[in-house]
């Protein structure tokens, strides 16, 4: 009885599966014909031109270039040791393209020869006090100490380039080692890009792989490079340029906006500050955010030094969510301000990640550097930092830093710019009390700034705005008279 059943459920069984797989068979049949007829050349039956293979249209063959691609003929001049003022101007004219404004103004830019000093001459003989150090850069003015000549000569002689990707230069240990020594904190860890907008581009992209968030808290009045990332980070109207291309980026207002204040007193201003900090900190969620980036002062901004407080709530805040704090440094790092970064002005605040850049070097070379905590730093020990560049950590740029840096230790660079910080407060004073344009004056160190006013005391210019015709009248009367100047 019980064999009898297993015998018909077997026969169930096997009368299932061959009907399966005649059905099989048969769908497959009808299959392979239906493929057969879509990809049949003559169509179908009676139907020549209906599911025939598909004919796309034949290709057209474009006209072939005929522009003629070999190199031209370089003039007699480039083989001559000196050339004329005429053909300098008329070479600039034709070919030199510049990059924040419309390229037609180079034709007013005086071509420049030679620096001395904190003096400038162009090929007219005309003298300049370069009274900006360019762009808040030349901090060692332009005449270079022997000591660094040395060393980047030195350099060129014994290994002007490696790849820092496959070898390392000693100077490169070199400057690392110095820079940890030196470093407030355990920043122990060091990158070494081109320019201070590269440095930021890299410690954006560090702070999102080692938190594994993405956004990045950025000030509204804030300048961080023209690379996209740090652009991106831009509060500035330089941010227009790039702004539609990034993402991540959340702007918040400084301690000092523009149009309106936090409070009758720094106190107050500061807790209001960090009160809708905190508030819009929540609003995102903390767990989204890698880092807060600022300037630890405001520089392209207007010479923003925050008040009593303020970054030492915002490293507290960010202790508090788990939040990265990135301090750029890139302008006012190494000495501009009198101390050797811009974040030792507030008592007990150590960053994160810290970038620089134009003190470095004193702008005899392109070098940035990027220094990072011990945590972040055995991170990376296992993990790509997913970054890198054919002249990041140049051998010769890397010799100059190295120079620079002990030569403003030697000489006791940081000392001269304390001891002058009251000549600049005097001066700019003076200035705020003799022109009735002049509506207030900031400055820490020999980093200072005017701000103009109209006679009905209004703002001369709106922030991200052209220049009036007053302000372009001004810049024209203080170039005309051998002084160089920046405007914002």
């Amino acid at each position: 009885m019980f064999r009898g059943r297993v015998s018909r459920a077997a026969k169930v069984f096997a009368e299932a599966a061959q009907n399966a797989a005649q059905v099989g068979s048969q769908n497959a049949e009808r299959r392979m014909t239906t493929w057969g007829r879509l990809s049949s050349t003559v169509g179908a039956d009676g139907f020549p031109w209906v599911n025939a293979r598909y004919l796309g249209e034949q290709y057209e063959q474009l006209p072939m270039p005929t522009e003629d691609n070999a190199i031209g003929k370089p003039s007699e001049c480039h083989w001559r040791s000196e050339w004329s003022a005429a053909e300098l101007r008329e070479a600039a004219d034709e070919h030199v393209m510049l990059s924040w404004t419309a390229s037609n103004p180079v034709k007013a830019l005086p071509v420049i020869e030679r620096g001395e000093g904190v003096y400038l001459y162009d090929t007219n003989g005309k003298k300049y006090l370069d009274w900006t150090s360019q762009a808040v850069c030349v901090n060692l003015g332009h005449t270079v100490p022997e000591v660094i000549k040395q060393g980047i000569n030195e350099q060129l002689d014994s290994l002007p380039y490696v790849y820092g990707g496959l070898g390392l230069a000693p100077v490169r240990a070199k400057l690392a080692k110095l820079l940890a020594e030196i470093c407030p904190g355990d920043l122990t860890g060091f990158l070494f890009p081109s320019g201070g907008g590269e440095a930021n581009e890299a410690a954006i992209r560090l702070a999102r792989l080692y938190t594994g968030k993405h956004k990045i808290f950025t000030q509204y009045r804030s300048y961080h490079g023209a690379s996209a990332s740090s652009l991106g980070a831009t509060g500035d109207f330089r941010r227009k340029f790039a702004e539609s291309g990034q993402n991540g980026f959340v702007k918040f207002f400084n301690p000092q906006p523009n149009g309106f204040s936090w409070g009758t007193t720094d106190y107050s201003a500061t807790q209001r500050t960090l009160a809708c900090l905190e508030d819009q900190i929540l609003a995102e969620g903390p767990e989204t955010i890698a880092a807060v980036l600022v300037e630890s002062i405001v520089g392209a901004g207007g010479v923003l030094v925050p008040p009593e407080g303020y970054m030492e709530g915002l490293r507290a805040l960010c202790d508090k969510y788990n939040i990265l704090l990135i301090s750029d440094e890139v302008m006012v790092g190494f000495g501009r301000t009198g101390h050797f970064f811009g974040f030792q002005h507030f008592e007990g605040v150590v960053p994160d990640i810290v970038t620089s850049a134009k003190g470095l070097t004193a702008s005899f070379m392109p070098l940035s550097m990027v220094g990072v905590r011990q945590k972040i730093k055995e991170y990376f020990m296992t993990h790509p930092v997913g970054w890198g560049s054919t002249f990041h950590a140049h051998p010769v740029a890397l010799a100059c830093a190295y120079e620079t840096v002990k030569y403003v230790l030697k000489e006791n660079v940081l000392d001269n710019v304390r001891n002058l910080e009251p000549v600049m407060l005097e001066e700019l004073q003076k200035l705020t009390l003799k022109h009735a344009s002049v509506r207030q004056a900031r400055a820490v160190g020999l980093f200072g700034c005017l701000d103009l006013q109209t006679p009905i005391g209004q703002a001369v210019q709106r922030l991200g705005e052209p220049s009036p015709p007053a302000v372009q009248h001004l810049r024209k009367a203080m170039f005309d008279n051998g002084l160089f100047s920046l405007f914002r």
